[in-house]
């Protein structure tokens, strides 16, 4: 491919995005719309998908220990616990810790506690955390069967609603996702059928004349592209300002719900955004000429 036909390819293409002024910005708007329409749904699944990891990593097993147990019985609790499939933290509590933490948690009303030293009925427990939230059931059904294990609890019931919605949450996230970028694609490819269109005896003639499918295509593959590039990047600036303006407002109205902030996640969900805008006009400019092509 010569230099002179990748000159005529991009000047057609610019040829025909100021020469359909009108339909040109209607198309880079379309982009940009859905973009931001995607790019604000995506922002909301990793926001939620956070809030979901935060919840599941709350959840804890505590595994209740018999009286009585020795210190090589509790090591050796310790290690098997440990070692159970989808464990990540185990940590023993003794029974004067928790007594402790009971204390501080009553404040000001801790002398209620008075003279519990002595005779502490409070058991030695391990408190475990698991990898997922959806491996807790399984992982305290095994610890309750341990010898010297007296009891478990880990919040049962609330558990198995917590993996039900946050595997609906990524789930119905996912699903948007899809969508949006279903119905960015199906505008793009529908506003450059319009430019298509208006050149279509251009095209008949171009073929008349032996053209080959390509030469035809890149033109418009090329005008999609800048089209698909000018929405995406005006989406992107429009996201990240108005992202960054509402992560500032949350820290001070709402600081207990702590909005996702890292500047390489967002970079790159941004460059995802400039990158499909791209793959969005290529794709909609091949959809709208293939059916002209073949004529």
């Amino acid at each position: 491919m010569g230099i002179r036909t990748i000159a005529y390819y991009f000047r057609e293409a610019f040829l025909s995005i100021f020469r359909n002024g009108w339909l040109s910005l209607a198309a880079a708007a379309t982009v940009a719309i859905s973009l931001v329409i995607l790019g604000c749904s995506l922002l909301v699944v990793v926001n939620t998908d956070r809030l979901a990891d935060q919840l599941e990593s709350s959840v804890e097993i505590s595994a209740f220990l018999k009286d009585g147990l020795e210190q090589e019985e509790i090591r050796e609790l310790n290690d098997k616990i440990r070692f159970l499939p989808g464990v990540v933290e185990v940590q023993f509590v003794p029974k004067e810790e928790a007594l402790q933490e009971m204390r501080r948690s009553f404040g000001s009303r801790q002398d209620i506690l008075d003279g519990l030293e002595d005779d502490n009925p409070l058991p030695d427990t391990f408190r475990v955390k698991t990898r997922r939230a959806d491996q807790v059931v399984e992982v305290a059904r095994k610890i309750s069967s341990l010898d010297g294990v007296e009891d478990v609890r880990y919040g049962q019931g609330l558990v198995e609603r917590l993996v039900v919605v946050t595997r609906w949450i990524r789930v119905v996230g996912v699903g948007a996702m899809i969508l949006v970028g279903a119905a960015a694609i199906f505008l793009i490819s529908t506003t450059i059928r319009l430019s298509v269109f208006a050149r279509r005896r251009e095209i008949g003639i171009m073929k008349y004349l032996g053209a080959t499918n390509w030469f035809v295509r890149f033109p418009f593959l090329i005008e999609g592209m800048v089209l698909g590039l000018l929405g995406s990047l005006l989406a992107a600036a429009l996201v990240y300002t108005g992202y960054l303006s509402l992560v500032e407002h949350m820290a001070r109205a709402m600081p207990f719900i702590p909005l996702v902030s890292d500047g390489q996640v967002i970079f790159r969900l941004l460059a995802g955004l400039v990158g499909l805008g791209l793959c969005i006009g290529a794709l909609g400019s091949t959809i709208s000429i293939h059916r002209f092509l073949n004529v």
